[in-house]
């Protein structure tokens, strides 16, 4: 009897230790929390996703592509992966062959050769071909800003004047240009408790960036903006929301100074769902110039998306801890919002889309 209890005891006092040396990351309580609301495991009406990835869609079975969207109520994907040249050609006549009216492609531009001679002309040249072939949209990478180079070794910025003609030819042609510039600023913050992404960073320490590694991340943004406001006449969709999804106020601020300039949601939900009041009513008063997207092809993470923009739920779980630590409220968007998110300001923007896959 005595051996039992003394076993009994080691092994209490084995687990009380564990329990005390577990670690921040470790640690993921199952809430107590007794709340109504359900998983949205389906959008309310159908929808685009303007910030998709198929990055093999060249030669791509996009069959079990589209049965995951069929189940997500997702009317449309765009890729932003579509490349240039051959490589777009042959992802527009895949789509066309088999799901003509469920995805479509935006071309991307390859800046290793600025500075060469002619290489603005032969760029812009290049864009018109691959929009003629089908391509609906340019999409930026966050390489410009971050780690593009011209042939001289310099930072290509953001706004670099080279690249004016590529912008005004997008407005020219009627296509939006979808750019991702910079990443959150926390990665440019002090790596300490103070930081919010501390666990990010801890866990994908690749992220981090030195104050000035390439640049400071206002000097990045304010390129992005500097360039906005240079081309009025080309349509801007910011992903990420500009990294100003934790700062609406702000965002405001930057969308009434700038017209053209879109956002679209992909991969900061988290913010908003913290904030469901200031962000109910960003949304309503912006409720013409904010898109949906995803970013990462995840389904299984979309019901996140559509639980903080359709209920009103309270506190539940993010699908990524290392992006949020916190819990999800729900918007709650009116009926009239939610179309125009989902799919009415994409069908608007993006050049060709078919209408009837959605409600009026």
């Amino acid at each position: 009897m005595y051996k039992k209890v003394l076993l009994l005891t080691i092994g209490i006092l084995s687990i009380s230790i564990q329990a005390q040396d577990l670690s921040f990351e470790e640690y993921n309580p199952t809430s107590t929390l007794v709340v109504p609301g359900e998983i949205v495991k389906k959008a309310k009406f159908p929808f685009i996703d303007v910030h998709g990835h198929q990055y093999r869609m060249p030669n791509q079975n996009l069959t079990p592509v589209i049965a995951a969207m069929d189940t997500l109520n997702m009317g449309i994907m765009v890729n932003l992966s579509g490349r240039s040249g051959k490589d777009l050609q042959k992802s527009v006549q895949n789509i066309a062959d088999h799901y003509p009216n469920r995805f479509v492609v935006f071309a991307n531009i390859d800046f290793k050769k600025i500075g060469n001679t002619g290489w603005t002309e032969e760029t812009v040249a290049q864009l018109e071909k691959d929009v003629q072939n089908g391509a609906r949209g340019l999409k930026i990478y966050k390489s410009l800003g971050l780690r593009n180079k011209d042939t001289n070794g310099k930072r290509v910025a953001v706004d670099d004047p080279r690249l004016d003609p590529i912008w005004a030819k997008c407005g020219e042609l009627g296509i939006p240009v979808l750019i991702h510039t910079a990443d959150p600023k926390s990665f440019w913050d002090e790596f300490d408790g103070d930081n919010e992404r501390w666990l990010e960073l801890k866990t994908r320490p690749n992220r981090k960036r030195d104050a000035d590694n390439p640049a400071p991340w206002e000097t990045l943004i304010a390129e992005q903006h500097h360039m906005f406001k240079k081309h009025p006449k080309t349509t801007f969709i910011n992903a990420h929301m500009g990294w100003y999804a934790n700062n609406l106020p702000k965002l405001s601020q930057l969308l009434d100074e700038m017209p053209n300039m879109n956002v679209g949601i992909g991969a900061i939900i988290a913010e908003l769902g913290r904030q469901p009041r200031q962000a109910k009513a960003f949304f309503i008063k912006y409720q013409d110039r904010i898109l949906f997207g995803k970013d990462s092809w995840k389904p299984e993470e979309f019901p996140t998306y559509f639980r903080v923009l359709e209920s009103d739920d309270e506190y539940f779980p993010y699908h990524k801890k290392y992006h949020a630590f916190w819990a999800m409220y729900g918007l709650d968007l009116p009926d009239d919002v939610l179309k125009k998110v989902y799919y009415k300001n994409a069908l608007r923007i993006v050049p060709g889309l078919d209408k009837t896959l959605f409600p009026e």
